[in-house]
């Protein structure tokens, strides 16, 4: 099972239209065994979109992959994201119906002031 992830910034048509052309790029070279995601990122820029969320909605349903909005810099929809993907999964069915206060989110950042200084300075693991 492949995943293939296409990014669109909201805010650039000439990207929001190669989309077609990429996604039968890849299920001519993969098959139909992957997992494609048209995602809409920038969602922070309203004053500069140029591509409305009905039309990336209506190419996804076109294209038969799925499709979200996020930002990346303002952390929106990230996690939907991954967990979008994560459904999609063979053998994954039923997390789509898991409920929110099932899931645990993990955090990664150190929370040892002392361990992440000395990981930046020998640019290892501090574990």
């Amino acid at each position: 099972m492949d995943f293939t992830n296409f990014r669109f910034d909201i805010v650039g048509r000439q990207s929001f239209q190669n989309t077609s052309k990429w996604i039968e790029e890849v299920r001519t070279e993969r098959g139909s065994d992957v997992i494609i995601v048209l995602v809409g990122n920038k969602t922070d820029l309203v004053d500069k979109r140029q591509v409305s969320i009905e039309e990336a909605e209506a190419k996804a349903r076109d294209l038969h992959v799925m499709f979200i909005e996020t930002s990346a810099k303002a952390g929106f929809n990230i996690k939907a994201l991954f967990r979008k993907i994560a459904a999609a999964l063979p053998g994954m069915e039923t997390l789509s119906s898991t409920k929110q206060e099932d899931m645990v989110d993990v955090n990664l950042k150190s929370t040892n002031a002392n361990a992440s200084q000395s990981q930046q300075q020998s640019g290892g693991c501090a574990c």
